[in-house]
């Protein structure tokens, strides 16, 4: 009888242990399904904006990746790369989003567009994100950047600014989303259908800078695929 209380001790025991390891490993699957369901940001790289000036006297531009007709004009120094920013900094207030490093993407993009110079521009935007191992780029073009001629409430001369943005798949060079903002500051006078914008301007003659981040803020409310 001795022998055989011990028996049933021993298989109770043996169940016990197998429920507590079973039980253990339910809840350690349970802990671990949260990190799984994670989900992977989007590695996004934004090449580096270029102005783009008519190649003869002209009034209008070529997109140099989807052929659009645009208004084209002066562009200030530098007018690109703030624009770039701008845009930039906007990309950072969606989540699920890595933004590759500037200096990272500018070089990679020198190296490419050399080794093939003689490809078209949305070929190497493609491969400039492939080695970057990026999912989508953004590409951006200014068409005009003209500073206004005067002051907050009295101008010779408004501002006027003109740029295309695009999202593109690195994968089939689809073009996903494109935004357009092409915009000379006018008076109350001279176009009342605009006083939203101009009063969203604070009622006075903005830079260019300030029309851009208006623009900025406009085309992005059409942005698409990521969650702010």
């Amino acid at each position: 009888m001795s022998h055989n209380r011990f028996s049933i001790k021993s298989i109770g025991c043996a169940l016990w242990l197998l429920g507590f390891f079973l039980l253990s490993q339910s809840v350690g699957h349970a802990q671990e399904e949260p990190k799984a369901a994670e989900k992977k940001a989007t590695r996004i790289a934004v090449i580096p904006f270029q102005a783009v000036l008519p190649e003869e006297p002209s009034s209008t531009v070529q997109c140099p990746i989807c052929g659009s007709v645009n208004s084209s004009g002066g562009i200030s120094k530098g007018a690109e790369r703030m624009v770039e920013e701008m845009v930039t900094d906007k990309l950072m207030d969606y989540k699920n989003v890595e933004i590759i490093p500037r200096e990272k993407v500018a070089g990679v993009y020198r190296w490419v567009s050399t080794a093939l110079r003689k490809q078209p521009l949305l070929q190497t935007f493609r491969e400039t994100g492939s080695e970057l191992g990026a999912d989508v780029l953004v590409a951006g073009f200014v068409y005009r950047y003209r500073e206004r001629l005067g002051y907050d409430y009295s101008v010779e001369r408004p501002a006027a600014v003109a740029f295309e943005i695009h999202l593109i798949a690195v994968g089939d060079g689809r073009i996903l989303w494109r935004g357009i903002f092409d915009k000379t500051q006018k008076s109350l006078m001279e176009d009342v259908f605009q006083a939203s914008s101009f009063f969203k301007g604070g009622a006075k003659w903005l830079t260019a800078r300030q029309l851009t981040k208006l623009g900025v803020d406009d085309i992005f409310k059409t942005f698409p695929g990521f969650e702010r």
